[in-house]
């Protein structure tokens, strides 16, 4: 290859080119990277399911974090004497600043206690609902702001709802709140207390939820696949997806196995269950797509789809004017092609109103050549007829001095021959 660059010609219409000298923005992922060490990240979950399923314990065992007290939580559990418990969904909120490798992340969680443990759990999705709603107008107010410079994202990222193990499908209440939330947050189910079934009636269980999860047309967080990703991610993604809806077990005590190992999980009188064997449970696989390898997807698409759609229809709620191409996934191609088309039709356009404005120019010098055209022929006319009035009057005179009658004056005073 010669020092400058080879080029090639996509099947798009695209030029690529190899440069065969080394320039520098090869390292822009390295500066990408730098920049976000720096500034660090921001992330929040909201976990989402009925009393008992082992949320607080999940969120301390996904981030080996103290995050929630348990016995604290056990303590304050049961209402005073005498006072029965209200049925609005309480919204709890707690954060922590966690540092792995110099990488810095600020984790929020968000938990619902009291979602669903009432007899009549009519509109219980409500105040979920209007907290992530209200999250998004708290960054939309934020971008309006004249100083942009440190924007707080504290949007929910990833809402993981716990489903009940009761082996059977998802209950009426699982379904509604699905589908009020599937628009607004990346939905990650998972199956609670897995331990209580067994391998035969969680994969019958999974079945199930899918296919109810299909019915109701329920979006749920499927991991993005790219462009020439190498074969080894493409089987990582999809044995992620194939554990879907995902079968959990959460404990953050450690236990001592049969053969000698101390493990996190939980101790039976049949058997020890390890929270980080990916034969017991899919914890191992929910902490990859979720920490791992598609924390990043989370976020993007949370500010790419989910939030710009609930901006998009809250600017025409207030009058203003959206396009509604500028939040869609475009091809290059496709896009230089529409530009290309565009263009010609401008092109064409301007073509048009040059040549009418041409002709309208034409007509308008015809038209005034042609009055002055008749204005001189009118003129030459006169003249000509005065000219031939005073040949004939000349030849008269000549006529009359040559046969020795002389010209008599007119009454006027002229001279006028006489006959």
């Amino acid at each position: 290859m010669s020092g400058s660059s080879s080029g090639l010609q996509g099947a798009a219409g695209m030029v690529r080119k190899k440069l065969g000298n080394f320039v520098g923005f090869a390292n822009l992922p390295d500066q990408v990277h730098r920049r976000s060490v720096r500034r660090g990240f921001q992330f929040t979950a909201m976990v989402v399911g009925e009393s008992g399923l082992g949320k607080s314990t999940l969120i301390n065992t996904l981030f080996e974090n103290k995050l929630f007290d348990l016995e604290q939580r056990s303590r304050n559990a049961a209402p005073p004497p005498g006072t029965e418990r209200g049925r609005t969904v309480g919204i709890e909120s707690l954060s922590s600043d966690i540092e792995e490798n110099g990488v810095k992340l600020r984790l929020t969680v968000v938990d619902t206690p009291g979602y669903g443990d009432f007899i009549n759990n009519d509109d219980s999705w409500k105040p979920i609902v209007d907290n992530i709603e209200a999250r998004f107008d708290a960054y939309l107010e934020q971008e309006n702001r004249v100083n942009r410079a440190k924007l707080i994202d504290n949007r929910i990222h990833a809402c993981i709802y716990f489903i009940q193990p009761t082996g059977h499908s998802l209950k009426p209440l699982d379904i509604e709140f699905m589908r009020r939330l599937h628009t607004k947050v990346n939905l990650i189910p998972v199956i609670a207390k897995a331990d209580t079934l067994t391998d035969d009636e969680v994969t019958a269980f999974k079945r199930r939820i899918l296919n109810d999860i299909h019915h109701h047309q329920i979006q749920i967080f499927q991991p993005p696949v790219y462009e020439n990703e190498d074969e080894e991610t493409i089987a990582e993604n999809e044995e992620i997806l194939s554990k879907v809806p995902f079968a959990i077990v959460g404990s953050d005590t450690v236990v001592s196995t049969a053969d000698g190992r101390h493990v996190r999980g939980r101790a039976y009188p049949w058997g020890t269950i390890e929270v980080d064997n990916e034969g017991h449970c899919d914890f191992v696989k929910l902490r990859q797509m979720l920490i791992h390898t598609h924390m990043e997807e989370l976020r993007e698409h949370t500010n790419d789809v989910l939030y710009e759609g609930y901006r998009s229809e809250k600017l025409i709620a207030m009058g203003v004017n959206q396009d509604s191409s500028v939040f869609k996934e475009i091809n290059p191609a496709a896009k230089q092609a529409e530009e290309r088309k565009l263009h010609e039709a401008k092109l064409s356009k301007m073509e048009a109103e040059m040549k009418m404005v041409f002709q309208q120019k034409v007509q308008e010098k015809e038209s005034k050549l042609k009055i002055s055209e008749e204005e001189l022929y009118a003129r030459h006319k006169e003249m000509k007829d005065a000219l031939d009035k005073q040949r004939m009057e000349l030849e008269d005179k000549k006529r009359r001095i040559e046969s020795g009658r002389p010209p008599t004056p007119d009454k006027s005073g002229t001279v006028s021959s006489v006959d």
